[in-house]
Order: structure tokens, then sequence, then C-alpha cells
């Protein structure tokens, strides 16, 4: 059996650090739900102790804490054998108080109202930190990608597109995509809406983020989350006693964000020793090369059979001792359970909210480093950030000027993290709130609340 050894930090363990069980009494005055096991509760809870911990208004805090708008839909689409099934779907806009809602749109069949609502809480947190004029919103449709032929998945796209068009623009609110969906969906969303006379206006592709190229899609945007997870990386692991060329990491999910953040993290000289998806975990302690898995993994649709590693038990895979690993699955993939067998010394999120209030005070008792999503995530939007600014002023840029710019914004909120952390002397998630927090609190000092 493995043993675990405890990793050691080379930074002072914070004073303030988040229980487990963090119990706002907003929740009650907001009649949030009482299972603490809820995915929302729990990313705002997150926020609500950051918020007290720095002095934010009680007004600023309840604005926050629940989303402005949710919007539901059902609509009906005609499948391949002539059939109809009803879908459901759904677009939450949080905050725009920095400017229009973002946030992508998940295409899974296990979606739910609370997913969608936490993940576009967490995007008004994430375009706050790292300083794109964006507001946070999310959205999402109930259905399994892999189970529909290409025809299908069009007509349910279309069919969506259509019952929130109303909702969305790109000066309003701008989607993008998300775990399931892709760039052509994304040029399907942008093309139906063109057809909407009344709501497609002059600039349809602005509507949309996450595009092809050839329909003003952003060079660069496909790795951004990847990019910044490792510009992230780069930034943090000196202050933490370690050198990316010389770290070793493991990566939970191999889908867009776990397959680049692996292949750019091996590109500046760190080495690749395990990775999990819905298939399987796999382990080779020689490495495994991101780039080949990647091209097997887009051909096989995962990474078990993967001849270049061995097969490996869950356990096996968390208790594997890398100095980083990277989370890129979905929401609550680190509990409790899992927080005790990873031996790692830094966790760098990838995924959004994978990991839960109890897995991380296991985490931080245990010395690790969590590198928050908030801030690790974000190299995404902020791509699509450039992205919709070329839509709005008819330019390109180049990928260098897209690399570019992105390290830049990265780096500004890992340093304004950083700060927050040694004014505050907390944990980095808490930091990275406060840091995303102070910025809303100063809009919302200047416009007011009308009327």
């Amino acid at each position: 059996m493995t043993t675990i050894s405890q990793p050691s930090a080379a930074h002072t363990k914070p004073k303030n650090v988040p229980p487990a069980n963090f119990n706002s009494p907003i929740f009650e005055e907001l009649g949030f739900q009482t299972d603490p096991n809820n995915l929302y509760r729990q990313t705002v809870g997150s926020m609500l102790y950051a918020a007290e911990l720095m002095g934010l208004p009680h007004r600023v805090q309840i604005i926050l804490a629940q989303p402005k708008t949710e919007i539901m839909v059902h609509f009906p689409v005609k499948m391949d054998d002539g059939h109809y099934r009803l879908f459901k779907g759904y677009r939450v806009q949080h905050n725009n108080a920095l400017g229009p809602y973002k946030g992508g749109l998940r295409f899974h069949h296990d979606v739910h109202l609370d997913d969608v609502k936490s993940l576009a809480f967490l995007m008004t947190m994430k375009c706050s930190l790292v300083g794109v004029p964006f507001g946070g919103g999310k959205g999402g449709v109930k259905v399994d990608p892999r189970k529909h032929s290409n025809a299908e998945m069009e007509r349910i796209v279309r069919r969506f597109t259509t019952a929130i068009a109303h909702s969305i623009g790109p000066d309003y609110d701008i989607p993008a995509p998300d775990v399931g969906s892709n760039a052509q969906h994304m040029a399907w969303i942008a093309d139906t809406y063109s057809f909407l006379a009344d709501v497609g206006g002059k600039d349809p592709a602005a509507v949309i983020t996450g595009k092809p190229v050839e329909y003003g899609g952003s060079l660069g945007r496909e790795k951004a989350t990847g990019q910044g997870v490792v510009d992230t990386l780069i930034e943090m692991l000196p202050e933490l006693g370690l050198k990316p060329e010389q770290c070793t990491f493991s990566v939970l999910g191999f889908g867009n964000v776990g397959s680049w953040s692996g292949k750019i993290f091996q590109d500046k000289g760190a080495k690749m020793v395990a990775v999990a998806d819905h298939t399987g975990f796999i382990k080779n302690d020689k490495g495994i090369d991101a780039h080949d898995l990647a091209t097997y993994v887009a051909q096989k649709g995962g990474v078990a059979g993967y001849t270049k590693a061995t097969a490996v038990s869950k356990e096996e895979f968390y208790k594997t001792k890398v100095d980083v690993f990277i989370p890129a699955a979905l929401e609550q993939m680190i509990q409790e359970s899992e927080a005790k067998m990873i031996n790692a010394t830094v966790i760098a999120e990838g995924a959004n909210a994978p990991t839960t209030p109890a897995g991380e005070r296991v985490l931080l008792e245990r010395g690790v480093e969590i590198l928050p999503a908030i801030l690790c995530n974000a190299g995404g939007v902020t791509v699509s950030y450039f992205e919709w600014v070329q839509n709005k002023t008819y330019k390109s840029w180049d990928l260098e000027e897209v690399d570019s710019e992105l390290n830049k914004h990265m780096v500004k909120a890992a340093a304004k993290t950083r700060e927050a952390r040694r004014k505050f002397n907390c944990d980095l998630r808490t930091a990275s709130y406060i840091a995303a927090l102070d910025r809303l609190h100063k809009a919302y000092a200047s416009r007011g609340i009308f009327p």
C-alpha cells in the first residue's frame, strides 16, 4: 500500500481558513437549500466567507448571493427516426455590474439548475478577478451529445438558440462553449441568431464566442483555459519553491482543459505521470506524452486502453506522488475521501469548483496549496473577451498577441490574489474571492442601487 507523505508547503500556513461547514446568516435570509452538499450553497459560501473577512457591505453580499435572472426552457426536437423529444435548457444570468453577462453552455446528461447557477456565479467572480468587462452567466441543455447524430445535435442547438434568443445578445449576454459543447455548436448558434430578424442585429457573430476561426473565432481560444492554468502555475510555483521544468504532474479529466493543460505544461518541461477520465485511470512513472495521449483520446474517446501506460485503480491514481495535481473534469470531484489520498504539493483547479469545502479543509490541513478555479480557470473567458473585441471592432489578432495579452491578465490576477492573501492571512481561494469582490464592491459603490 502506498504511503501518503505530508506535502511540505513553502509558505506560511494561513491563519484564516474557512470551516468545512461554513454557515452564513444570509443562507437563511435568502432561503438557501439546507443541504451542505448542494453545489450552489458551497460556491456561494466560499464567497460569503471572504466577504465577511474583508467586511463587504451586506447589500453587496445579498446581491451577489443570488442570480439576477434564471431562465428555464423546454423545446421539442425531431429525431432522425421521425419521433420528437422534449429537451430542457437553462440560461442563468448572475450579475452584470461590470458588463454583459458572459458564460458557457454545457451540453451534458446531468445538467441541473443549481449547477448552472453555481457556474454563472463563478463566472461573475472569474471575470471580476481577471479584469475583463463582463458579468457572469451560464447555460446548458440536458442532453448527452455522444448519443446523438450530428444532424440531431444541430437541430437541438438551433432550437435551443431560438428558445433563448430574446435573452441573449452581443451587448447583453454572450454565451460560449463549456463541457460537451464545441466550436461547431457555437457556429450554429451564431448562424441561427443571425436569421432572427428582431434580434439578429448588425454583428450577430459577436453574440457568441468560441466559434471556429473561419467564422469570427479567435486564434488561441481552444487552448485558452488550459493555457491559463499553465500561466498561473508558471507565475505561482516559484513562490512555492517549485520549478515548472522539474515538476511531475497528474491530470483528472482529459478533455479540452485537461489535454491542453497537459500539453502546454509538458512543453514547459514538466512530466505527466498519471491521467484519469470517465473511461479509466492510467499511470507511467517514466512519463506519459500528453500530445500522443491527446491524439489517442480524440480517436478512442478516452484514456482506457492506452498502451504506453498502465491501467491502475482509482486509489493508486490519487496516491501517485506528484508536484502538481490538475483536476480538469466536473464539479465536486475532490471530496473528503479523494483529498485524503491526493499526494501532491499543489492543486491547480482547471475545472470549475472541483473541490468540495470538506475536501478543501483536508487538503489545507495537510499543507497542500490550492490554486483556485476562479484564477486558474479564467483563461477561457479572457480569450472569449478578446474574441468579442475582435468581432466588435472587425479586427483579427495574431496568436502571439492573444497569448501575450492572456498572460498579462493572468499575471495581474495572480498578483491581486497574492496581495489579498498577504493582507488577510488566508488561503488562496479566499484571497481570490476577496480580490474579485473588491472590484465588484467598487463598481456598486460607484453605480449605487437604482432607484
